[in-house]
């Protein structure tokens, strides 16, 4: 058998992404283990065309139906299909010319191509952490039923993966996820409420695209990933704890019945847990900076400040109810950060759009998929309709 014919074929949805881009920086590297079968853009259709070109994959989709024909235009005489339309992404997606999916759409949009692509029982390396935060249930029901093995992408359940390696059989006390605090770690409202944009977007540790960066800094983004954690590993909700890290070292940990604790640890590095995804069940080598300890840092740890950001205490809660409020409180957050990243709220102002979005919509105990897309959408529209133009 030749080495071409055992490459992984790797599916990238959402290429453009800083996921994206770390994962084709991941296969770049290792170019005798992967290939790329499949990218995908929404809006961004130069760095699609500069991505095609040089990896040559099977299949190029930009969600931007407008852009269709420059893409189009610049990959003519390339055996690359093109197609175009959120529609386009859930038929490639069903397609059978890739062995894995790299779910790195971000927000709600990744929940469909996902879910194809477990229909058709394709591994998937999860990046989006919204496609379980929205609905975790019917995902996960339906990847046992078409033994559509979920890697997760996200640091911190990159970390709890595999320190479950060989621990199948024993059962987890609690496990607890690590938050860096983000750039305003110790900072008070009456700090917060001056805080634009660009500051915001500064974070201390960690190199990754604006949405995920706001949800750091307002501690969203480990509400959501608690959400996640909470289906993707089978746990109730009084098993997932959040520490503050700052050090970013520790990336999450879990604690035994029998009060052992194992943790993963690394420099702050996504392309680390994306090329543990894309390789799994192998470890490969890389060039990846190390942590030396024998020029440790003080690694601390403190309770969150709920207090100051109340979006924890929202996910807790969206957590412990279940049913859509988890929707909700995803669909409001994704406004309420595209509302402040164009300076129309301010920082404080996106928990209380959330708050008030999850108290005004109907609650739903158990959701249909398609009554999840409902709530999503109702939710959106009640968040926009509160943002003053």
């Amino acid at each position: 058998m030749s080495n071409a014919s055992v490459k992984k074929r790797i599916a990238i949805f959402g290429s453009t992404g800083s996921v994206g881009k770390q994962a084709l920086e991941v296969i770049d590297a290792n170019p005798n283990i992967f290939s790329v079968e499949v990218l995908t853009a929404h809006s961004n259709d130069d760095l699609l065309i500069k991505q095609a070109l040089h990896f040559n994959p099977n299949v190029v989709v930009i969600g931007d139906d407008k852009k269709y024909s420059h893409v189009k235009a610049a990959l003519a005489g390339h055996p690359i299909k093109v197609f175009a339309g959120e529609k386009a992404l859930e038929e490639v997606a069903a397609m059978d010319i890739y062995d894995m999916m790299l779910a790195a759409i971000v927000g709600f949009a990744g929940l469909r191509p996902t879910l194809c692509a477990i229909r058709n029982g394709k591994a998937i390396a999860l990046a989006n952490k919204e496609t379980l935060v929205v609905a975790g249930d019917i995902v996960m029901k339906k990847a046992m039923e078409h033994k559509a093995p979920i890697i997760p992408v996200d640091s911190e359940h990159s970390a709890i993966f595999q320190c479950l390696v060989g621990e199948t059989r024993n059962r987890i006390e609690k496990i607890i996820l690590t938050a860096s605090g983000g750039p305003f770690l110790g900072k008070k409202p009456n700090f917060l409420v001056n805080v634009k944009r660009d500051h915001a977007l500064q974070h201390p540790n960690w190199s990754m695209g604006a949405k995920i960066t706001i949800d750091s800094a307002t501690l969203m983004n480990k509400g959501l990933e608690m959400i996640e954690a909470r289906w993707l590993f089978g746990l109730l909700p009084d098993q997932v704890q959040v520490v503050i890290h700052p050090q970013s070292i520790i990336h999450s940990m879990i604690m035994f019945e029998d009060g052992s604790i194992k943790s993963q640890m690394g420099l702050p590095d996504m392309k680390l847990p994306i090329q543990y995804a894309l390789a799994f069940p192998r470890r490969i080598p890389s060039n990846f900076p190390r942590y030396d300890f024998r020029k440790p840092n003080t690694l601390t740890f403190e309770e969150p400040d709920t207090k100051t950001f109340r979006n924890l205490v929202l996910a807790t809660e969206a957590l412990n109810k279940g049913g859509n409020l988890p929707c909700v409180l995803n669909a409001a957050n994704e406004i309420a950060v595209f509302a402040f990243l164009r300076n129309r709220i301010g920082f404080l102002d996106m928990t209380d759009l959330v708050e008030r979005t999850m108290q005004e919509l109907p609650f739903i105990p158990n959701p249909t998929l398609e009554e999840y897309f409902d709530s999503d959408g109702e939710a959106r529209n009640f968040a926009a309709s509160l943002i003053k133009l």
